[in-house]
């Protein structure tokens, strides 16, 4: 079976923060999750690409492979089918509130939705404090420049389970 899909264009990170000045400043500190505008969610997201690493469960606890997703662009740690992801992968998951909540988490510890949803500040790498994309790169904190390897091919993602800190 022939998968059909068309990668995007070159997505440039540092354009989602070009227009900070249309939010209100800091809005993570006083806005519920819930109450965010669809563009202020979407500016929540670091960058790091964590979400598209694949995972294991075992016994209600999430193990993190460093494998990931084929799509993952793992220069700048996006998508490349952003836009038609569900279709195309259908085990692609939506970061909403919901998968925010879910248990056993499966987001990693440093995801700003898991972080203010459970009474934590964005860290001082986080893109919408520096207003610079590269920052989550830059404090290492994505997966830029990680040992990572494509899902393509892989059987066996046990011998791909990792323990980093920051998972």
């Amino acid at each position: 079976m022939s998968e059909k899909y068309q990668l995007e264009e070159a997505f440039d990170p540092q354009s989602r923060f070009e227009n900070l000045e249309e939010f209100e400043p800091e809005f993570w500190k006083t806005k519920k999750l819930e109450s965010m505008t669809r563009a202020e969610w979407e500016l929540l997201c670091d960058g790091c690409g964590k979400c598209c690493l694949n995972k294991l469960e075992y016994k209600k606890k999430i193990h993190f492979t460093n494998t990931h997703c084929r799509f993952l662009n793992c220069n700048n740690c996006t998508c490349q089918i952003y836009a038609n992801r569900f279709e195309v992968v259908p085990d692609c998951r939506d970061i909403d509130l919901a998968a925010v909540r879910e248990k056993p988490r499966w987001l990693p510890k440093t995801c700003a939705y898991w972080l203010l949803d459970n009474g934590y500040d964005l860290p001082d790498w986080h893109p919408l404090i520096t207003k610079r994309a590269d920052s989550v790169h830059q404090a290492k904190m994505s997966l830029k420049d990680r040992e990572i390897v494509s899902e393509v091919g892989i059987i066996d993602y046990d011998h791909y389970v990792v323990d980093w800190e920051d998972l």
